[in-house]
């Protein structure tokens, strides 16, 4: 490690979400471009660095740091360069070197300790020193503070996020309790506070830590899709990760419970804890749902059956029984859950319902999850479908940790019937919030897929509903939207109800036994690149979505994208690149938007259309890489010209290989999906089902047979802590 000390005299790039930053900085009279992670960084700052000189590939010689602090220079030319820099008012090169000739060496000590001397420099009046004084006082105060939190062993970037959420309190608030950080400073969790506890000299029997600790393993259930944790469980994992005795951690439980910042509940008789927030979402859910549920429409002065019979003369269809009744559901209820698998006429149905309220004047709403499951609703009912954090109006606060929505229960939806779409994805959290919006009278009309995966999110929503035994579900289990000789369809039944398929590697779904990790990964490289799009007639680019079921390994997404792109996209001289972390994204590539932005502004190609929102799951082609404007140019599928800031990279990734869980609400042409070995807790039937049916015209699963009879025979192992069914249950009981 080398380290330079010098004046930051030019920001290049800053990156205010993760802190990347490219600045030139002037040291000793060179200019050094140094590139890392900076919290803050101002123009005219004199920096010590920590780090190692680096070789880019464009940009030459580079200083990648490790590590930063505040300091001060301590040469006579340093201390004028640091003077002129433009950090401190009224002070030019010409005054700067007045100011050092005046003072010499006591340059900063004057400005320490007797900054009304510098009325002794020609050219500084009360005015500019007063200036001078207040700027000069507050950066003192910085460096003094970072100094002792850096003695502490903490990092300067985390020194500096402290500091500007505390100033002069800093010190005094990690002494009193480092673990107040977590709820204050955006971007420290528990395990960055620990660290900084342990150097600070917190004991592991401290309170606070302990209290702190129960939060963050109690925090597991929105990563682990459970609302809330068994009081034996969350014992032991609490004094398995804080090394304290499970008495230690029983005391601290019940302060926690009594103050309100976990519940305590018994489910099934046994004493369970919730994070606050999901025990107030799974139970205002819960009586939301049984209020629906109790509202029946009787429509006596409508002819139910004749208007089912006008949609199915103007569409030139026929529906049998259960799709019959399935529209009559959604017309006479409250809430109705509509579930089925591919091809069994989910989409006629919600044309039908649409049709019908359309004729009785009535407002309605159709939403999804996520945008791509919202645009493919667009397209095949050909009625405009928003994302439910957009039908909410999503609040644009910054903070995405705690959305919130300007439509709740004093501001509630304008709608006589809400559709929501993929109705296995939705959360319990995100299910609150609609149903907080929903004014008295609104029908709530629910259409998924129930075997498939649950979603991302905490809860199992679809399935608890549907299980409550409280809500109307019609169930739909005859396929009619694939042709007869397609397989797809039949093994995707076939495998929900797991029994192997049949497998014909003449029809549209296939597979190709290969026992080696490396021929697996060769033949979905030679498959996308070169026998589907020359024996087949597909697109490797639009039409081919390769699918994984974990993210790392070889056969995981990132892997594959990084291999993918070096089959479909390789480098070349007149492709531009742009590197971001460990990404190299290239013009051409195929990427993917990660996370909504609905302020993301796009322009229709074709010249008919402006407006925004990008959303996740949106898919495209990066056109063009402006180095000079920092931009990148991406044309979606839907024909949509996007511009992004070279700072908003982090909402992008590649698209030529996707997450199971990621491609859930979307359909592709020809789906190709490795066959890996794994815990059958995560690698089980639901995830297989899910993948298979996202396939359209062709599907080709690649690896061990072994390890497809096991994800077949694999039930749900891994079921969810919910209970909202009970409370659902519960309420229906107590007729509220």
């Amino acid at each position: 490690m080398e380290t330079l000390k010098g004046t930051v005299d030019h920001i290049i790039f800053h990156n205010d979400k993760n802190g990347y930053t490219v600045a030139d900085f002037d040291v000793d009279g060179q200019m050094v471009t140094v590139v890392g992670n900076f919290e803050e960084l101002k123009e005219g700052e004199f920096l010590k660095l920590t780090g190692f000189w680096k070789e880019h590939q464009s940009y030459g010689e580079q200083f990648q740091i490790e590590s930063y602090a505040l300091d001060l220079p301590t040469s006579e030319e340093g201390i004028i360069r640091y003077l002129s820099s433009g950090l401190l008012p009224g002070i030019g090169e010409k005054t700067a070197i007045e100011i050092v000739n005046h003072f010499g060496a006591d340059t900063l000590d004057i400005l320490d300790n007797h900054p009304d001397r510098l009325s002794e420099v020609h050219g500084i009046g009360k005015k500019t020193l007063d200036k001078i004084k207040e700027v000069y006082s507050e950066q003192k105060e910085i460096r003094d503070v970072m100094i002792q939190i850096q003695e502490y062993g903490i990092s300067s970037t985390y020194a500096m996020k402290l500091y500007k959420t505390y100033q002069s309190d800093t010190v005094r608030v990690l002494l009193d309790n480092p673990y107040q950080i977590i709820k204050d400073v955006r971007g420290i969790g528990f395990k960055i506070a620990d660290q900084i506890s342990a150097q600070l000299g917190f004991e592991s029997q401290n309170p606070k830590r302990i209290l702190s600790g129960i939060s963050f393993c109690l925090q597991d259930c929105y990563s682990r899709g459970n609302t809330y944790m068994t009081e034996k469980d969350l014992i032991e994992h609490s004094a398995s990760i804080l090394g304290v005795s499970r008495e230690d951690i029983e005391f601290q439980l019940q302060e926690l419970a009594l103050r309100g910042d976990v519940r305590l509940e018994f489910i099934d008789d046994e004493p369970a804890y919730y994070p606050s927030a999901l025990f107030e979402a799974e139970d205002n859910a819960a009586l939301s749902m049984v209020r629906l549920a109790g509202a029946v429409f009787e429509m006596q002065e409508v002819d139910i059956p004749a208007m089912i019979a006008a949609y199915e003369e103007d569409m030139s269809i026929r529906l049998d029984n259960r799709q019959a009744e399935a529209i009559e559901a959604a017309i006479e209820n409250g809430i109705a859950i509509i579930t089925g698998g591919p091809g069994t006429g989910k989409t006629t149905i919600i044309n039908g319902i649409v049709y019908i309220f359309k004729r009785l004047g009535m407002k309605t709403v159709l939403a999804a999850p996520t945008g791509r499951a919202a645009k493919r609703i667009t397209e095949t009912t050909g009625e405009q479908a928003k994302t439910i954090h957009r039908l909410l109006e999503y609040d644009y606060s910054g903070d995405d940790d705690f959305p919130s929505f300007n439509r709740d229960e004093e501001n509630p939806l304008e709608a006589d019937a809400i559709i929501l779409d993929e109705a296995s994805m939705i959360d319990i959290v995100l299910l609150n919030s609609l149903l907080e919006a929903i004014r008295p009278g609104t029908r709530l009309i629910l259409v998924g897929d129930a075997d498939q995966l649950p979603s991302v999110g905490p809860g199992n929503v679809l399935q608890d509903l549907i299980e409550s035994n409280v809500v109307k579900v019609v169930r739909l289990d005859r396929i009619y939207r694939q042709s007869e000789e397609s397989m797809i369809s039949i093994n995707a039944h076939a495998i929900n109800e797991g029994m192997m398929p049949e497998i014909n590697n003449q029809s549209d779904f296939m597979f190709i036994r290969t026992m080696d990790p490396d021929k697996v990964l060769d033949t979905i490289l030679d498959l996308v690149a070169w026998r589907i799009p020359e024996k087949k007639g597909f697109d490797a680019m639009k039409d081919v979505q390769v699918i994984s079921p974990i993210k790392k390994g070889k056969l995981g997404v990132i892997s594959l994208n990084k291999e993918l792109q070096e089959v479909l996209n390789p480098a070349a001289d007149y492709k531009k690149e742009k590197t971001f972390g460990t990404v190299v994204f290239r013009e051409g590539d195929k990427v993917m938007q990660i996370k909504n932005n609905y302020k993301l502004k796009w322009e229709d190609i074709h010249g008919f259309e402006t407006g925004e929102g990008v959303y996740n799951g949106d898919i495209g082609n990066i056109i063009r890489i402006d180095e000079y404007n920092k931009t990148f140019e991406i044309l979606l599928t839907d024909d949509k010209k996007v511009v992004y800031e070279f700072d908003q990279l982090d909402e992008l990734t590649h698209a030529y290989a996707m997450t199971v869980h990621k491609s859930q609400g979307s359909e592709f042409p020809v789906v190709i999906m490795p066959m890996v070995g794994g815990p059958p807790m995560f690698l089980n039937r639901k995830l297989l089902y899910t993948a298979v049916t996202r396939a359209k015209k062709m599907l080709m699963l690649i690896g061990p047979q072994n390890y497809f009879y096991r994800m077949v025979k694999s039930g749900d192992t891994n079921e969810r802590r919910t209970a909202l069914k009970q409370r659902i249950k519960m309420y229906g009981e107590l007729n509220v």
